[in-house]
């Protein structure tokens, strides 16, 4: 009669610890995807600011035809790639790892232009829009590292023993992180001349 009690005890202990684990995979699962939108929603504000610095620029420096053009280019590529926060794959990552490194060095090479022209640079709609920009990038690097920081709780989680019994069992599978594309980042700092 003890042995049964304890066996039932038992039993209830792992069946109560396996749907805590359950239960926090879900949560965790749930708020990596959650910061994925918020990175989308930052994007996606980047991407309807960039149009509008670029016309800014454009009536000052109309023979930086090249980065302009690059700008839009890198901006079309950039809005191509959508990821479902639902289902995040290594390869979307990758694609929009990409996509954002050509967005941001193309962007830093229009704001190095934009500081050859006094008049652009003293315009209040762009300097209005310039700090608008600056402001969603910060708030991109910010949603960037609160992703990360779920898909590493996340990650460590699926890692960790016991927990990685109930991640096999269930097939809860790691994330990737979002980080930028090293190939697509300049090496060198886009010069600035006066």
């Amino acid at each position: 009669m003890t042995i049964t009690y304890i066996i039932l005890g038992v039993l209830a202990v792992v069946v109560l610890w396996a749907i805590f684990a359950y239960n926090g995979f879900v949560t965790l699962v749930n708020r990596a995807k959650e910061a994925w939108a918020d990175i989308d929603v930052q994007l996606k504000r980047r991407y309807d600011l960039i149009p509008n610095l670029v016309e800014s620029v454009k009536g000052y420096a109309t023979h930086e035809k090249g980065t302009l053009d690059a700008v839009i280019e890198a901006r079309a590529k950039a809005t191509q790639v959508h990821i479902d926060p639902a289902n995040v794959t290594p390869e979307q990552i990758a694609a929009m790892s990409g996509a954002e490194s050509s967005l941001g060095a193309s962007l830093g090479k229009l704001l190095v232009v934009a500081e050859a022209y006094p008049d652009l640079k003293a315009n209040q709609n762009f300097l209005s829009l310039q700090a608008e920009l600056a402001d969603t990038e910060n708030k991109i690097q910010a949603a960037r590292r609160f992703y990360n920081g779920n898909v590493r709780d996340l990650n460590t989680k699926i890692e960790s023993f016991p927990d990685l019994v109930i991640a096999g069992i269930f097939k809860f599978l790691k994330m990737e992180f979002f980080e930028l594309a090293e190939d697509s980042v300049e090496k060198e700092p886009v010069a600035v001349k006066f």
